[in-house]
């Protein structure tokens, strides 16, 4: 059996954007995946809304996505597959960081996992980086906005290109979520049933094809 983790934010978590809640099992993509791929594989939930790449909250520092990295691939190992999508909550106003910061940020994550698992488990798993959706257009109407500015939109354009480069040096699989799936008009970050179904497909495919 293969493990696969998954590494994210609110969208890995699950979070509705309805409703504020989160989406049953069998509505996230790490579910959908997970039915997707089989019983040859195991697919690790590992999402938290508000997870940054590396940028310490003001508030709630916790979320920052190196302090838990090495503790999670610890206490899941041998992992063989880590899908990561991170890289929007690096967007907020708060921590002024360009495209290029949060690209950075990635690739600080991507090899951070390359030098755990090369120690921790004698093998380094197999890393699909994921450059997450785009920010939408209607941020501005959007309950966190405040949090996000319209300038969180181009930013977030600008991420794919800088995430494949990050992919291309490392070795790892790269993956545009912005080709295949956008977020929900409720608030233009989170994604919508529909978009989680998509990504799902989009991933299992990438799996399929290591």
């Amino acid at each position: 059996m293969k493990t696969v983790l998954c590494y994210g934010d609110s969208n890995t978590y699950g979070y509705n954007p309805s409703n504020g809640f989160r989406y049953p099992e069998n509505v996230r993509w790490t579910g959908r995946l997970q039915n997707l791929l089989g019983k040859d594989f195991k697919v690790i939930e590992e999402g938290c809304n508000g997870r940054t790449t590396v940028f310490d909250d003001p508030i709630e520092g916790w979320k920052n996505g190196l302090i838990y990295l090495r503790p999670c691939l610890n206490s899941h190992k041998p992992v063989d597959i880590v899908i990561m999508m991170l890289g929007s909550n690096d967007l907020k106003e708060s921590f002024h960081a360009t495209p290029k910061d949060i690209a950075d940020g990635a690739e600080t994550l991507v090899k951070d996992i390359i030098d755990f698992t090369g120690n921790k488990q004698g093998f380094v798993p197999t890393i699909i980086l994921v450059a997450p959706p785009e920010i939408g257009e209607d941020i501005r109407s959007s309950a966190f906005y405040g949090h996000f500015y319209e300038n969180a939109i181009e930013r977030s354009k600008q991420l794919p290109e800088l995430y494949k480069q990050v992919a291309e040096r490392n070795g790892c699989v790269f993956v545009n979520a912005s080709e295949y799936i956008k977020p929900s008009v409720v608030d233009s970050l989170h994604l919508s049933p529909e978009g989680h179904g998509k990504l799902a497909k989009v991933l299992d495919e990438a799996v399929r094809n290591l």
